[in-house]
């Protein structure tokens, strides 16, 4: 059996994170600069979860018809090294960068406060299997 994500076939998906990385970037631009402005922080932040699932699905659709995974078990291993990424960059980046608290990154994962940045990291991590699924049906 081959190796899951061996290495020449790792970066082609290191390249589609961060294509990944600058759409959600973008979509915190967007946010800040438009509809951001209008309502509360929280609703803003579930606002641009939502679209972030939504661009991030487009993304990632785009990448397993560009370089599909070649099994279930890759599809899985592509997400969980995916949402690995995001989360490490999370915390590093915003940490260490932009001097948030480790508190105030914690907080960003407690869904009983209306915080729903986790179902971001989830959809991330089960996407690729979903569309390796879509194109190859049981």
């Amino acid at each position: 059996m081959p190796a899951i994500l061996a290495l020449p076939h790792i970066w082609k998906y290191l390249v589609a994170w961060f294509a990944m990385l600058l759409v959600s970037i973008a979509n915190g631009v967007v946010r800040d600069l438009t509809y951001g402005t209008h309502m509360s922080a929280l609703a803003a932040h579930q606002v641009s979860t939502a679209c972030g699932m939504v661009l991030l699905g487009l993304v990632i659709r785009v990448v397993d018809r560009l370089a599909p995974p070649s099994c279930a078990r890759e599809a899985v291993a592509i997400g969980l090294f995916w949402a690995t990424l995001t989360i490490a960059f999370e915390f590093i980046f915003f940490h260490y960068v932009g001097a948030h608290s480790w508190a105030a990154l914690l907080a960003n994962y407690n869904v009983l406060e209306g915080r729903v940045w986790v179902f971001l990291l989830l959809w991330i991590a089960v996407a690729p299997y979903v569309f390796f699924r879509l194109r190859r049906p049981v």
